[in-house]
């Protein structure tokens, strides 16, 4: 019997976000993958790669392989994923985004879309940010364009 490709899955805008959302239904989509998420309960734009040292910080479940992080970061997310969740077996693949809007030039210091990839890759894991311009009027996004491309690599 073939392992499923498992990918962890992360964002800064949110465990309700329409790119979330629209990443994770994409990876469904694809045969012999897990995929397991773990985001931040609010909306963490602009974090950077800050860990939260002061406070402790739980998973609360949303459904079956999708937990929020109770006011963590994108980069807390991960970390807290692969030292629980992924004890004992590390993901093939981290994800982070998709990010409702741009994250070029030195604006990607700031992201947390970025710093939640840049975690992954702290731990040996492959790892992709995914940021896609936006047209800010639209309020739910139109992530077709992402989700095919994710489906690619």
């Amino acid at each position: 019997m073939k392992n499923k490709y498992k990918i962890l899955v992360t964002n800064d805008d949110g465990y309700e976000a329409n790119g979330l959302l629209a990443l994770v239904k994409a990876l469904k989509e694809l045969d012999d993958v897990e995929v397991t998420v773990v985001a931040p309960a609010n909306e963490k734009s602009a974090c950077g790669h800050s860990l939260t040292l002061v406070r402790p910080l739980r998973f609360i479940g949303v459904e079956d392989n999708f937990f929020k992080l109770d006011d963590g970061t994108p980069s807390d997310c991960v970390y807290l994923a692969l030292s629980t969740i992924f004890v004992d077996s590390k993901p093939d693949l981290l994800i982070s985004g998709i990010n409702r809007g741009s994250n070029m030039g030195e604006d990607i210091t700031y992201s947390g879309t970025a710093a939640g990839a840049m975690e992954g890759v702290l731990h040996n894991i492959p790892s992709i940010a995914i940021s896609q311009v936006m047209d800010f009027t639209d309020p739910a996004g139109d992530f077709t364009l992402a989700q095919k491309t994710i489906k690619q690599l």
